[in-house]
């Protein structure tokens, strides 16, 4: 069976750790050549040396360093394929009126101003080209109301009318636009995102890790490889003609 993405050039924010790291996994194991970006040069690093992705530490929220990640990209490799926008924080978890700008700001910041600053990157290179996939991960915050998180889910409500905008516009130069809706995705994350919600609603971790499996028509928490399967799918040929939708990885979640 062959590689569905050999040659391509790929860019994974936030790639380092995480569902970032089992993204550029999956690209790197379909063939793709992965650009890994996170804040942490120590880290990107070292993940990149265990994947055999290529480092290129930087913040999403610097302009200065996304324009220079995309010149250095196309310095070394010529082309650009593929840009998932994965980096991102969960922020405060606690009711609206106990959240501050500067908390605020820094969630919509990273989430989807750095989103909207690799985009415009991306896209000087691909309507050129005439071709190229854009993934924005989202999340079912996206999708929903969600009680105590409202910075996050904010963000990810604009991820996905972004992608859509996105899509638009860039349809006539064949360039895909899609976000990714996971649910609550086993792993570090979530296992904080349960502490910091079950402290806000002074309530058993337990009970909150409940809710979340309950809340799921399979009952269950979804995987890494589950989002970096439908990633990997959207950027090779059977996303070929998939563009401007949002679309739900949760096991059936409605929270």
């Amino acid at each position: 069976m062959g590689h569905s993405l050999d040659g391509q050039v790929a860019l994974v924010t936030g790639g380092a750790r995480g569902l970032g790291y089992d993204i550029s996994r999956a690209l790197i194991a379909e063939g793709a050549t992965v650009v890994m970006m996170a804040r942490d040069p120590n880290i990107t690093a070292a993940a990149a040396a265990e994947l055999g992705a290529v480092a290129m530490p930087g913040s999403v929220t610097s302009e200065q360093d996304v324009a220079g990640i995309f010149a250095a990209i196309n310095e070394r490799f010529g082309r650009f394929d593929i840009l998932v926008n994965n980096a991102g924080i969960g922020g405060p978890a606690a009711p609206v009126e106990q959240v501050t700008a500067a908390q605020w700001s820094e969630v919509i910041d990273i989430n989807l101003t750095g989103a909207f600053l690799c985009a415009r990157e991306a896209v000087k290179m691909m309507k050129p080209a005439q071709r190229g996939r854009i993934v924005n991960i989202s999340s079912m915050a996206g999708r929903i109301g969600y009680a105590l998180r409202s910075p996050y889910g904010a963000s990810k409500w604009g991820m996905i009318g972004f992608s859509r905008a996105l899509a638009a516009e860039l349809g006539a130069y064949n360039v895909c636009v899609n976000s990714v809706l996971p649910g609550a995705v086993e792993g570090d994350r979530i296992d904080r995102v349960i502490r910091d919600r079950a402290a806000a609603m002074d309530v058993p971790e337990s009970a909150v890790r409940g809710d979340y499996v309950k809340a799921a028509v399979l009952r269950r928490m979804v995987r890494a490889s589950d989002i970096s399967a439908m990633v990997v799918f959207l950027c090779g040929e059977g996303g070929a003609n998939i563009t401007g939708q949002a679309i739900e990885i949760s096991a059936g979640s409605y929270l």
